[in-house]
């Protein structure tokens, strides 16, 4: 399955029926009337967000979505049948974007979350709604209301605990591969990942998601190399792991590209929590392991040092990222509890 986390879909929910004009002409009847219903309401457009997706591929080959519209009323005060509404299935994860593809209009962030995006239009009204005692046989009857239609985007990005940031063949897939039953593509040569991966990793009981990203380069939110279109993906990381490349050459300004492009690209991805590792130490001696990871410290703080080919400190890492997890969900937890707690002071009851 092919990886897609932008597209462009057309929607239009159904128009409302055509109220009726009908008299009741019966036999026997001393007294008639109008009798022409109302019409059905046009099905609306829904997206909601299911379990089981992640990608958006299957609005690849449909960018169409029109709801069905409303059939007329009839005689004897029947109205006419409702539209089918029109689900559209996304992945967790989903926002709604408007025409401009920049102004988001909903967030999909749990299962189940369902949000309507066009709603049908209502039937019109049938004569006998006309009728009153100046008016015994109206003739009149509204038409329904049209639908809307409008275009909009879908963008994903990924739910993950955990975001993997570094440059191209710093080792990210690689430690995908170790840590989970991911299997994503890993070779000796840079930009080998070319979409997103998911991998569900483990520690000491605990599971959480971890998001491989393709690497940034220099200049990426400016459009280089695959640029930032990525970086989205990790936005809703609880924490960030940025492996630096201990084989680089040039290992402080490998972190420090990493660093510049994370924080030209916003959305507050350069103040989440990070564990910095100076990754593929399986290459280096104990001399090259001590001196680089106190000249990285130099500048970016505490180090791990890991292999994902030999999982050396595979654990330490993970256990680091666990703890960083376990802190962001008990803070978001007791802001959600003064928020609630702040809701229900300002309520008034009797």
């Amino acid at each position: 399955m092919k990886f897609l986390d932008l597209c462009k879909v057309y929607i239009r929910s159904g128009s409302g029926g055509g109220g009726s004009v009908s008299f009741r002409r019966e036999k026997y009847i001393e007294y008639g009337g109008p009798d022409g219903g109302d019409g059905g309401s046009g099905g609306s457009v829904y997206a909601e967000a299911v379990d089981g997706l992640n990608t958006l591929i299957d609005f690849r080959y449909q960018q169409h979505f029109f709801a069905e519209n409303g059939r007329p009323g009839m005689g004897s005060q029947r109205t006419g049948a409702g539209g089918d509404d029109i689900v559209l299935r996304v992945p967790v994860g989903t926002e709604i974007l408007d025409e401009d593809g920049e102004t988001v209009l909903y967030d999909l962030s749990a299962v189940g979350d369902r949000i309507c995006l066009a709603q049908g239009g209502n039937g019109g009204w049938g004569n006998v709604r006309f009728k009153s005692s100046t008016n015994q046989a109206p003739r009149r009857a509204n038409s329904g209301q049209p639908g809307v239609e409008r275009t909009i985007w879908l963008r994903l990005k990924l739910i993950a605990d955990v975001g993997l940031l570094g440059l191209p063949n710093a080792g990210k897939s690689t430690f995908l591969a170790a840590t989970s039953n991911a299997r994503p593509k890993v070779a000796d040569y840079p930009f080998t990942t070319l979409h997103p991966n998911l991998g569900v990793v483990g520690v000491d009981d605990v599971e959480f998601v971890v998001a491989d990203i393709p690497g940034l380069i220099e200049g990426a939110h400016e459009g280089r190399g695959l640029g930032d279109l990525f970086l989205g993906h990790v936005e809703r990381c609880a924490a960030l792991l940025h492996l630096v490349d201990g084989t680089s050459g040039t290992l402080i300004e490998d972190y420090k590209t990493i660093l510049t492009e994370i924080e030209a690209y916003g959305e507050g991805l350069a103040d989440k929590p990070r564990v910095t590792v100076l990754n593929k130490i399986d290459a280096l001696d104990d001399e090259e392991r001590d001196f680089l990871k106190d000249e990285l410290e130099a500048v970016a703080g505490p180090v791990h040092l890991m292999s994902g080919v030999s999982k050396e400190g595979l654990t330490d890492v993970l256990r680091e990222l666990r703890a960083l997890i376990d802190d962001q969900r008990l803070r978001r937890r007791k802001e959600a509890e003064v928020a609630d707690g702040e809701s229900e002071e300002g309520t008034w009851q009797p």
